[in-house]
């Protein structure tokens, strides 16, 4: 028997985080979600692409042996009892689809949104460090005093607004570009 890995506590925790933050969002699904879940998962599978090809094709059959025998089949060719119903079929799978989706988007969010405030979290506290480094090397005697602007600059933790801004400017200024570019005007000359 194989024993689990032994993992580092930090990435335990991480773990046990992200375990964490999935649990919650199962616990809160209503019943009506977790249905609509199971019911999705459960059409997404290939057993229930054979199920249907299966009914299809009895459909079908069953209709045209029926004809064969001079009776009365129940849905006669072009079979517009069996369009309709795969209509519907197709309708509620794409309401159960876009219903599934739209709850996992919401754990997306909630993934995306940790992973930003990680992430600015990380940059302060690497901030941090650098301002630190610097400042014991300035405060060591065995080490020439200089001045580095790169570090100076890398030990400010950077303002998530500014960066934003600085990143809206960015596409908006790429998009006048394009706009340029594809622009009859400019093709004309």
């Amino acid at each position: 028997m194989e024993s689990s890995p032994v993992l580092p506590a930090h990435i335990e925790e991480t773990v046990r985080a992200i375990a964490k933050l999935h649990a919650e969002h199962r616990r809160r699904a209503t019943p009506l979600q977790r249905v609509v879940e199971q019911m999705t998962a459960q059409m997404g599978r290939p057993r229930f692409v054979g199920l249907l090809t299966v009914l299809i094709v009895f459909w079908i059959g069953a209709n045209l042996a029926l004809t064969a025998l001079h009776r009365a089949p129940f849905d006669w060719p072009p079979f517009p009892w069996l369009m309709t119903i795969s209509q519907l079929l197709a309708l509620y799978l794409t309401v159960l689809i876009l219903t599934t989706q739209r709850r996992e988007h919401e754990l997306v969010e909630l993934r995306e949104q940790l992973t930003l405030e990680l992430t600015i979290t990380g940059e302060r506290k690497t901030a941090k460090i650098i301002e630190l480094l610097e400042e014991m090397r300035r405060d060591n005697p065995m080490m020439a005093d200089r001045t580095d602007l790169q570090a100076d600059a890398m030990s400010a933790p950077s303002n998530p607004e500014s960066v934003l801004d600085a990143l809206r400017t960015s596409h908006e200024e790429e998009a006048a570009l394009d706009g340029e570019a594809t622009s009859p005007t400019t093709q004309a000359e």
